[in-house]
């Protein structure tokens, strides 16, 4: 027995149920999926107009009441700027950088899960016509067994044309169950991202309004870096010079 009589053999032994039980058993692993992630996005939920005008009326109140009030807001973009108001005392640099991270953090909140989605949306065709595939091979086993038979067996010949009509059903169904699996998996994916995009740009909208205010306080923006104290060989020559021109003022003396 060579290798493709082996593999013809097993595929036509298992046939194609079990790929139609394993995209079953992907599906409900997407259904789940994209329920989380929709409860998710909804629990972030909240009106970003309302958001950002309080924002900057908290801001001409004072650093502590913005705090308060993106405290109080369940969506992403409060908890960047949250993190920026946290070290706003520190200028607008550290603010930005602050933010920065948060929303790096809050991206992959986001995004988690996603990919198991985009992956079944563009693999479960493939998954489905494997099994096609199978039963395709099993339609032309049932024609090859049915040349076989002896003219005398009549009734098995008769038998054959039902089992290729059978072989091919079950290939269409594969077929049927992968697109099916797919466009839920693609276009839920697609409606996740497109969220993630418009809080990603509600976030940096938010994140702009908080540095323009910080970078207008004269608080910050007048504020200079402070110069850090030299080392090293600059710090002794530097204690050298002083040296002499403590030792020179006192010979003037």
């Amino acid at each position: 027995m060579n290798l493709v009589e082996w593999l013809q053999r097993i595929m036509v032994g298992f046939g194609a149920a079990w790929v139609m039980w394993l995209m079953i058993g992907l599906s409900v692993i997407s259904v789940a999926i994209i329920l989380e992630r929709a409860w998710f996005f909804w629990s972030l939920r909240d009106d970003l107009a309302v958001l950002a005008r309080d924002l900057r009326t908290s801001l001409d109140d004072s650093i502590e009441a913005a705090r308060r009030r993106m405290d109080a807001s369940p969506s992403a973009e409060a908890a960047v700027v949250s993190a920026g108001l946290a070290v706003a005392h520190q200028g607008p640099d550290a603010a930005e950088e602050a933010m920065a991270g948060a929303a790096a953090l809050q991206r992959m909140k986001l995004e988690r899960r996603l990919a198991y989605l985009g992956t079944l949306g563009n693999n479960a065709p493939f998954i489905g016509l494997f099994g096609t595939v199978i039963g395709v091979v099993g339609a032309f086993d049932a024609l090859g067994q049915a040349a076989k038979t002896p003219a005398a067996q009549a009734a098995s010949q008769a038998m054959a044309p039902q089992a290729v009509m059978s072989s091919i059903a079950e290939a269409l169904v594969a077929t049927a169950v992968g697109l099916a699996v797919a466009i839920p998996a693609v276009a839920a994916n697609n409606f996740f991202q497109r969220m993630i995009k418009s809080t990603l740009a509600n976030t940096e909208a938010l994140t702009r309004v908080l540095l323009a205010h910080l970078k207008s306080d004269p608080a910050f923006a007048g504020a200079a870096p402070v110069a850090a104290e030299p080392r090293g060989k600059a710090a002794r020559a530097a204690r050298q010079d002083e040296g002499k021109k403590s030792g020179a003022d006192r010979e003037e003396t």
